[in-house]
Order: structure tokens, then C-alpha cells, then sequence
């Protein structure tokens, strides 16, 4: 593996835990921010809107552009914009500025979402293996490294805007040490004729090669191989399996402590079992996509997900509750990184554009998660409404095969690969 390619991927690491950390630091000081403008839960929740409108649009806009200058080029800039305006929220001073403000940075932190994950397609590209699923690890990861300084720094009495404004300047400082290392885009390839249908791809699923460490997509090439309805499937899927995130996000705790009685510090333990489990499933995944392949990780996580949510829906005390949410989170861990990959792989030449459609639907299911369960709470028990998730998880399971379409066959991946070394 040359050094190119090695650097390439620790960038990549590096401007993950970027988004995570700058994300995490922003949620760590929602209750000090909210307190500082005055305003109620209920506002927050409709300012929190405008956080995701401005993350859709930037996801949307910013596909395109890694499409035609290269992710090498877009990364830093969505970097520096994301971590400048995760500023802005501190510097609020009612309702309307802090819409302003988190509509900024929901735009600077898409950008760099998208942009990040379309790297991490060119550099899996090179590695030949699925490594997508410890890129996201260190997204969780980033967002510890946040919960943990802001809880330190609040203790130090540090204000919000001094907080905010020191740690813009730290993810500034890493965007500067690894933006030298983003990977160059190689000369795109001249589609061979066996390569116009993917045909089913090998029991690992993994990407073909790229002789010089890089994805064989180039800035401004047009794309003549797009697969739409591919797309739009896996969008679809990132929107049901996101939205399941969703909801372990933002009910996992209140579960425990409405359903099961559970003190408010015993509740808590249901989100960080969930996410612990999430962040270990992801530094597991890769090696377990090698050896099985990338369907079989949708497939069969995306049908343990569905067991542990019906297992802590089910539950009849706050133990098995913790453990149906813990095995929740290693199924879904694996499965929302193979979409990204596959969406991206799908078509190397509009690997941007595709990766914007899949994370910018997956978004809003992320989003809608929160907003779904608490109006069904009103016809039924909370733990019921988990079977909706359950359903979600029960199709993706169901249609696990659509990856293999994403992925050319090998005769295409050979040809693409001799075109690749043809034209370098």
C-alpha cells in the first residue's frame, strides 16, 4: 500500500472526527445557549428545523462540486466553514440570530459531511476493501472528544462563545495538518462495453483497484453512466435505517424512565449503551464486510436491529431494556456505511452527487425519527411505536441485495482497472 494512499485514509480519519467534534460541541452547549437567548424547548425544536434545512442544502449543493473540482479541493473549504460558524450559535442574542446562526452551520456541517464521505469512497477505492465503517467510528469518536472538553471547560467556567471560539481554532488547526494529505482525483475512465451492467459483485463486495491510491472519477468529466433508480433505493434505505438512529437518539433514555420507571441516571445508560455499541459495531464492520461481504452486513445487521429494538420494546425490565438497546446498536452499526459506499461506488464519475442524494435523504430521516414517534405516543405506548423502526429494519433486511447492483462486476472492474493504468 504506498504512502499516498496510507495519508489519504488518516486524513479522511481526521476530518470525520472534525464534523463529530464540531457537531459535539455544539450539542454540549444547547442547554447554556438556550438559556443565554432565552428561549423555550419548543422554539429550540423549531430552530433545531432550520439546523437540518441548511444541512440538506449544503449536502445537495456541495455533491455536485466535489463532481467537478474534486474532493481534495472541497473538503478544506467545507471544514473551515463548518468549524467558523459552529461560532455562531454562541454569539446569539435572540431567536432570530440563533436561527440565523444554526442555519449556517447546519450549511458549513453538511457540506463537509458530504464531502467527507466522498473521499472516503475514493480512498476505499484504493484499498480494495470495505473501510468505510471506521471512518464513521470516528465520527462517534469526535463527538466524545467534545462531550468530554465541554464538560471540562464548563467546569473551568469557560463562557460559551470562549469555548466555541477556542475549539473552532483546534478543528481549523487539524483541517490545516490534513487537507495537504486529501487525495487527487485520477483522470476518469473510458467506460469498456462489459462494464455498461453491473453484473453481481464477489462475496466481499469490496471496490476494484486503483493503481495510483485514487478513485477514477475527475473534476468536471460528465457523468454517462448514472443509475438513478439505484440511487434513489439506497436513499430510501438511508432514510429508513437513519431514521431508526433517530429514533434511539432522542427516546432511547426517555424509554427507560416513562415505560420502565427507571431513574433519570439509569435511563441515560440506554443512550450510551446504544452508541458505545454503535461505535464499536463501526470498528468492527470492515473487517467483518471482508470476510462476508457488504450485503450480507446490511442483511443480517439490519435483522439484528430489528431483534434488539423488539427485544428493549418488549422488555419487561430496565436489564433486558439495556440489552435489546446495546445489540440495536450493533446491528445498525455496519449498515448505513455500506449505502454511502455503494452509492458512491455506483458510479465513480458522480460519486458526489450520488453520496449528497443517499446522506441528504438519510438526513431527513434522522430528523423525522424524533418527530414520527412523539405524535404516534398519543394513540399508543411509547414502546410500541419501536416496531415502526422494526419494520424499517425488517425491509432494509428484505432488500439487502439491492447492493450488489452498486458494484460492477468483475469483468467491468478489470476493464475499468486497465483503462485506469491506460490513461495514467
Amino acid at each position: 500500500m504506498n504512502k499516498t494512499l496510507r495519508a489519504g485514509r488518516l486524513a479522511t480519519f481526521a476530518f470525520f472526527a472534525v464534523v463529530g467534534f464540531d457537531m459535539g460541541m455544539w450539542i454540549v452547549h444547547i442547554p447554556a445557549i438556550e438559556d443565554h437567548v432565552g428561549i423555550s424547548h419548543a422554539v429550540l425544536g423549531w430552530l433545531l428545523l432550520l439546523l437540518g434545512a441548511g444541512a440538506f442544502t449544503g449536502m445537495q449543493l456541495t455533491g455536485p462540486l466535489i463532481d467537478r473540482f474534486g474532493a481534495r479541493k472541497v473538503v478544506p473549504l467545507s471544514a473551515v466553514a463548518c468549524s467558523v460558524s459552529m461560532v455562531l450559535p454562541g454569539l446569539a442574542a435572540d431567536a432570530w440570530t440563533l436561527g440565523a446562526a444554526l442555519l449556517v452551520f447546519g450549511f458549513g456541517s453538511g457540506c463537509l459531511d458530504v464531502g467527507v464521505n466522498a473521499h472516503a469512497v475514493q480512498v476505499e477505492h484504493g484499498y480494495q476493501r470495505p473501510i468505510m465503517s471506521a471512518f464513521h467510528a470516528l465520527f462517534s469518536i469526535g463527538g466524545v472528544i467534545a462531550a468530554l472538553i465541554g464538560a471540562l471547560t464548563l467546569t473551568w467556567g469557560w463562557g460559551t462563545t470562549t469555548t466555541l471560539g477556542a475549539m473552532a481554532v483546534l478543528s481549523l488547526a487539524a483541517t490545516a495538518l490534513a487537507a495537504p494529505a486529501l487525495l487527487r482525483p485520477a483522470a476518469a475512465p473510458v467506460p469498456a462495453p462489459s462494464s455498461s451492467t453491473p453484473g453481481p459483485a464477489p462475496s466481499s463486495s469490496t471496490p476494484g483497484p486503483a493503481p495510483s491510491g485514487t478513485a477514477p472519477s475527475s473534476p468536471g468529466v460528465k457523468n454517462r453512466r448514472r443509475t438513478p433508480r439505484l440511487i434513489w433505493m439506497l436513499s430510501a434505505l438511508a432514510f429508513m435505517l437513519m431514521l431508526c438512529e433517530g429514533v434511539a437518539n432522542d427516546w432511547s433514555a426517555l424509554h427507560l424512565k416513562d415505560v420502565l420507571g427507571a431513574p433519570a441516571a439509569t435511563a441515560a445508560l440506554a443512550y450510551g449503551m446504544y452508541s458505545t455499541a454503535m461505535t464499536t459495531g463501526r470498528l468492527l464492520a470492515d473487517r467483518v464486510a471482508a470476510r462476508v461481504g457488504t450485503v450480507a452486513v446490511l442483511r443480517y445487521g439490519s435483522a439484528l436491529s430489528a431483534g434488539g429494538m423488539t427485544l428493549a420494546a418488549l422488555a419487561p425490565n430496565v436489564p433486558i431494556a439495556l440489552a435489546g438497546w446495546t445489540v440495536f446498536g450493533i446491528g445498525l452499526s455496519g449498515c448505513i456505511p455500506q449505502l454511502f459506499s455503494a452509492a458512491g461506488h455506483s458510479d465513480p464519475a458522480a460519486a458526489g452527487a450520488n453520496v449528497s442524494r443517499v446522506s441528504g435523504l438519510g438526513y431527513i430521516g434522522m430528523l423525522a425519527g424524533p418527530a414520527v414517534i412523539g405524535p404516534m405516543t398519543h394513540a399508543v405506548p411509547l414502546n410500541l411505536t419501536f416496531f415502526l423502526p422494526v419494520a424499517f429494519c425488517v425491509v432494509a433486511c428484505l432488500t439487502a441485495p439491492v447492493l450488489r447492483t452498486a458494484i460492477p462486476s468483475p469483468a467491468a472492474r478489470t476493464s475499468r482497472s486497465g483503462t485506469e493504468r491506460a490513461v495514467a
